[in-house]
């Protein structure tokens, strides 16, 4: 033990802790906010970084020593066996003993040296990572929770842009929920990665300096009723809803607490060139291995799913030749996914435009240059914005020139699948009574009985209905011609009550107003 942490000093030890903490701190996964929606890009693969790992086993030193080594014990065993056996001495022998165990010692000592430095250096490959796919796997989530919630407003008639409904309203299941693919698969990630997560932090919080430990739990806000709560994981029987937003939400925190206690107890490790050492970073490396690799291929699923849905995908083409009516539908299809891509695009330029002025307002001293940049921003935005309005028009141009040649055929079906048009003349009594139609048969006025039984049959009319023309106004417009409906019936149900209060204020007043005093009688008139 005395060797091997005289070979490994007290600046190794520093330098590594010093590296090893800095990674996890610096990657603000520990900040009390997940990171955006917006998904940073790789700093390096899980390959490259395996490749790297064992080029460094390679080292030159360890070569050195090698072939050192090997020339060593060959020129030993040549001076040791180069008389005859029976001039080995027992003095030679006991020699030769000391000086193998001495080796075996040394070589001992010095593999065991080789294997904790490499160890260390898999821990920081592995701990760099485990930030790229946490905060790729963090940036997926919050984008799919976001599209939920998005979409759920949008789908009951509010507007993204005002103060948030309440989630009562959101979660109302006398609506059909919306983006349940999406539900389920976040649903699924969070019960997938809890598990692990908690049986990790587990093994690493064990080989962790438990004074350390409570002083990053203090540090980093780690509560005891959260550190209880995430210890709950996913538990089906728990929750009501498994796909509600409030569920997913929950989820979401539990898993944000879980992350945290894990970077807390590897902040914990210690390194101090012992034997433990190698024990305890290596359970901290296959520990990391393996939630790397369950993360990984969890944000992969995830993130595949959310791209089909912000998309829109076309169908498989058949084999079968299509319809002419079907072919429309596909192009229609083709002009949203042109669409949803404009949208992205000005996504991301809106992202760039925000980090080109925080910049700007940070490093530039002379604000005034930052105007024309800002132009030329605006003036890309703008272009784009217009072609996603002349896309807009021309899709549903489109799409109504389809739906009014759907139902100008519909109508033509129904036209001629009607009795009224048929080939034996005119069918309704309105156009011809029974009584000239006797005259035309037979050239004689009927009997006048029946003409009179004739009149005493009841009359049946004939009509053909046409289909119910479909409202060719969009969804907005409709909500604000159902508010403006409203907003009049309102104003006539105001005047109309204005009306009836003005005419109960009069009733009232002349109900109340006195009665005429009994004229007085007359007196003798005076004439002069």
């Amino acid at each position: 033990k005395a060797l091997l942490a005289a070979s490994l000093d007290g600046a190794d030890n520093a330098r590594f802790l010093e590296q090893f903490r800095y990674t996890i701190i610096a990657s603000q996964l520990l900040s009390g906010h997940s990171l955006p929606g917006y998904r940073p890009p790789a700093l390096k693969s899980p390959g490259s970084t395996a490749d790297n790992n064992n080029q460094s086993l390679l080292s030159t030193e360890g070569i050195i020593v090698s072939v050192v080594g090997a020339l060593a014990l060959a020129v030993f065993l040549s001076w040791a066996l180069s008389s005859a056996p029976s001039h080995v001495t027992k003095r030679r022998l006991i020699l030769v003993l000391i000086i193998a165990a001495a080796a075996v010692l040394v070589g001992q000592v010095f593999v065991r040296r080789q294997w904790l430095r490499y160890r260390r250096e898999q821990a920081l490959a592995e701990i760099s990572t485990f930030i790229t796919n946490s905060q790729n796997f963090d940036s997926a989530t919050e984008a799919t929770l976001s599209l939920v919630q998005e979409v759920e407003l949008v789908s009951r008639g509010y507007r993204i842009s005002v103060p948030l409904a309440p989630v009562s309203r959101l979660e109302d299941r006398t609506q059909s929920r919306k983006c349940v693919r999406l539900r389920k698969a976040l649903k699924n990630a969070f019960a997938e990665v809890l598990q692990t997560y908690n049986q990790v932090s587990d093994v690493v919080r064990g080989f962790a300096e438990q004074v350390e430990l409570e002083k990053y739990y203090d540090m980093y806000d780690v509560s005891d009723f959260d550190i209880s709560d995430s210890r709950l994981g996913f538990n089906a029987a728990e929750f009501d809803d498994l796909e509600s937003l409030r569920t997913l939400k929950i989820l979401a925190a539990r898993f944000h607490t879980t992350r945290k206690m894990l970077l807390c107890a590897l902040l914990a490790l210690d390194a101090n060139g012992e034997v433990k050492d190698l024990l305890r970073w290596t359970a901290a490396v296959e520990s990391l291995q393996s939630v790397n690799t369950l993360t990984k291929s969890v944000f992969e699923k995830l993130q595949g799913i959310l791209s089909e849905e912000e998309s829109f995908p076309l169908p498989p083409t058949p084999q079968l030749p299509l319809t002419p009516g079907k072919e429309r539908w596909r192009s229609q299809l083709r002009k949203l996914n042109s669409m949803s891509t404009g949208i992205r695009g000005l996504q991301a330029k809106l992202h760039l435009l925000r980090e080109e002025s925080d910049r700007a307002l940070d490093d530039s001293n002379d604000i005034s240059e930052m105007g024309p940049n800002l132009m030329s921003q605006y003036d890309s935005i703008g272009v784009d914005l217009r072609m996603l309005m002349a896309a807009w028009e021309e899709g549903r141009a489109a799409l109504a020139q389809g739906i009014d040649r759907n139902e100008k055929r519909l109508s033509s079906i129904s036209t001629l699948l009607s009795p009224a048009s048929s080939l034996s003349g005119l069918t309704t009594i309105g156009e011809g009574g029974t009584a000239d139609a006797f005259k035309a048969l037979t050239g004689e006025s009927p009997p006048a009985s029946d003409i009179h039984d004739g009149e005493d049959d009841q009359e049946v009319f004939e009509a053909v209905a046409k289909p119910r023309p479909r409202s060719m106004l969009t969804r907005e417009e409709r909500i604000a011609k159902v508010k403006e409906e409203r907003e009049q019936r309102a104003l006539a149900r105001q005047q109309m009550e204005a009306t009836k209060g003005m005419l109960r204020e009069l009733e009232t007043v002349i109900s109340l107003r006195p009665q005429k005093r009994a004229s007085a009688p007359v007196g003798p008139r005076v004439s002069l």
